[in-house]
């Protein structure tokens, strides 16, 4: 018997070491301006730090739900304007200063103060004051209700850092997660190493994390066959997906994400300051044949800023039958006809290949009504400084894959540049009510009213497609919040 329980210790151990150790190399397609999600809102940032390097008080697991994560526990009065987090004890930065609730005072007066340059401070303004009771207890006081204060709470840009740290987590994030941040080459990917320190006990198997800036699909491709990396994390392509999974030395994923592949129309300026321009774009676009045709069957077409995956989605994706002679007419009304052809310039951000893809389609599609759309392919870099940041585009596409952010719509300065009276209405009576079934009728009474504005074409909920090599184990299936999770991913042996 002492022989048995022995050699099952033994195997147990054994079978454990197989899971630690290694190096896990990661390929996404974009390399961000800084690396600080309350700095910037470039989506490859928490791909690759949220969870992994920076933590908050609660955070989104696998399946989209909300969690404890630097607060083991909160609890809201029945009011809800008073929320209290009780916070882990013990848990220390990377450079070893103890995480307290002076910690997150200061995160979240920073968050909600609109001169900080804090990302979307929109997220906290109805919070009155945030209170260190004791070093582990945090109590927010909030002006009024906030239906979504809890999930703004579990977004990237409400990570900790170290209280008074703001400059240097642009370049040398700190923060409390299973990895520590060691260096961040330049134009050639990210560095992570395990933290000892962390305080889940166990975690996190892997030494290192490599996540190396590669664009190119085809370098990407060949990286992954030669070994040079393991995973590529995003954007695989149909055609890739569908060869890889047929090889026995790779597997691919396939999951849901809360992408709106988008087709932004600059509201604000000529031609689609005219909303009979932008229905006719709407009926001039076969989503069902994007999708068949240029993503093989990956994805959904939908017809507003809400993914299928989302709680209050609504489906409004035959909103606008594909109906070549009801564009034709639009444009007509609107004084574009075959003498004087609609013109204006189609923006591509280089490095994500299903927008890319898909706007070649769409201006494809759009010229057989006469339509006129010229492609320009940008760096990263440029988009986000002159398309997101500064509006100054015509027309653009691109995965929205932050999770319900519908409410950029209420905003009249994001890039769309839509300014309704109207939507800001109805996102304000959603924030407000106490009612989860009125808050879910004014959700999708917004994307009716978006559909109706045709503020922007929706393509398509983009799928999520990763492909690795088959020694990689633990990898998320689905994408509820962009996240290269890999705080239980190990190399079998």
């Amino acid at each position: 018997m002492k022989r048995t329980l022995a050699l099952l210790v033994l195997g147990c151990s054994l079978a454990l070491a197989q899971t630690r150790g290694g190096e896990l190399r990661v390929a996404i397609l974009a390399e961000p301006p800084v690396l600080d999600p309350t700095a910037s809102t470039s989506q490859e940032i928490p791909r690759m730090l949220y969870d992994n390097v920076l933590q908050g008080l609660v955070k989104f697991n696998e399946k989209g739900e909300i969690v404890p994560a630097l607060a083991e526990r909160w609890q809201g009065s029945p009011s809800s304007l008073t929320w209290t987090f009780y916070l882990r004890r013990g848990v220390r930065f990377h450079d070893g200063s103890p995480f307290t609730a002076e910690d997150v005072v200061y995160k979240f007066n920073r968050a909600r103060d609109p001169r900080s340059g804090h990302t979307h401070p929109e997220y906290y303004q109805d919070i009155q004051s945030v209170e260190a009771k004791d070093p582990y207890t945090v109590v927010f006081r909030l002006r009024q209700p906030n239906q979504d204060f809890l999930f703004n709470l579990a977004r990237p840009d409400s990570v900790i850092g170290p209280e008074g740290r703001v400059e240097a987590q642009r370049t040398h994030p700190i923060g409390t997660g299973p990895f520590r941040f060691v260096a961040w080459e330049r134009g050639v990917g990210v560095r992570l190493e395990r933290f000892e320190g962390y305080y889940e006990p166990g975690l996190p198997y892997l030494d290192r994390v490599f996540f190396r800036f590669l664009p190119d699909a085809n370098a990407q491709i060949a990286a992954l066959r030669a070994g040079d990396i393991h995973v590529i994390g995003l954007g695989v392509s149909p055609e890739n997906a569908l060869v890889l999974g047929r090889d026995p030395g790779f597997k691919v994923v396939t999951g849901f994400t809360t992408t709106e592949i988008t087709v932004g129309m600059n509201n604000s300026r000529p031609p689609f300051n005219d909303p009979r321009v932008r229905r006719a774009i709407q009926h001039a676009v076969d989503k069902k044949a994007l999708v068949e045709g240029v993503m093989l069957g990956f994805g959904t077409p939908i017809g507003s800023h809400r993914s299928p995956g989302e709680n209050c989605y609504e489906d409004l994706s035959g909103y606008y039958p594909y109906d070549p002679a009801r564009a034709r007419a639009l444009l007509q009304e609107a004084g574009y006809g075959p003498n004087n052809p609609l013109r204006f310039t189609f923006t591509l951000a280089a490095p994500y290949p299903y927008e890319r893809r898909l706007g070649e389609a769409i201006a494809a599609q759009l010229g057989q009504i006469g339509v006129q759309a010229r492609l320009e392919v940008v760096e990263w870099a440029t988009w986000l400084s002159r398309v997101f940041r500064g509006a100054d585009y015509q027309m653009t596409i691109i995965g929205h894959s932050e999770p319900h952010d519908i409410g950029v719509y209420a905003n009249p300065n994001y890039y769309f540049r839509y300014d309704s009276p109207r939507f800001r209405q109805l996102y304000t009576q959603y924030l407000r009510t106490p009612d989860p079934r009125r808050a879910c009728e004014l959700m999708k009474e917004m994307q009716r009213l978006l559909a109706q504005d045709a503020v922007n074409l929706w393509v398509m909920n983009a799928p999520y497609l990763a492909a690795m090599r088959r020694e990689v184990m633990g990898w998320w299936t689905n994408q509820p919040t962009p996240s290269l999770n890999v705080t239980r991913v190990y190399l079998a042996r």
